[in-house]
């Protein structure tokens, strides 16, 4: 089994772009705009990583809510459970949340 990516791993490619592979006419790339720890106190005492990554994306595609395949120059293919969050004059947001037992 590979390691599982952590929160410092996302941490170093914050304002980065991912492609995300879905049937669209062009590319769809999301930008990673924020990762974001719960309580890392109490997750340590538990064992636990626990963090949120914030992507944007552009306003003219929305994903549903779902798993995608998302491919980064640097970390490569991921495949992550995403929902949508919000929208703005920018576009929509999305959120992917990490929730796992470090030593499993």
């Amino acid at each position: 089994m590979s390691a599982r990516l952590t929160e410092e791993d996302f941490k170093r490619h914050v304002g980065t772009k991912f492609v995300v592979r879905v049937e669209t006419p062009t590319p769809l790339e999301l930008e990673l705009s924020e990762v974001k720890s719960y309580n890392p106190e109490a997750s340590e005492q538990l064992g636990m990583e626990r963090f949120s990554l914030y992507f944007q994306s552009p306003g003219d595609i929305m994903l549903n809510q779902g798993t995608f395949t998302f491919d980064h120059p640097e970390m490569g293919e991921l495949l992550l459970f995403v929902v949508p969050i919000g929208r703005d004059e920018r576009g929509f947001q999305y959120e992917v949340v990490f929730n796992y037992y470090k030593n499993k």
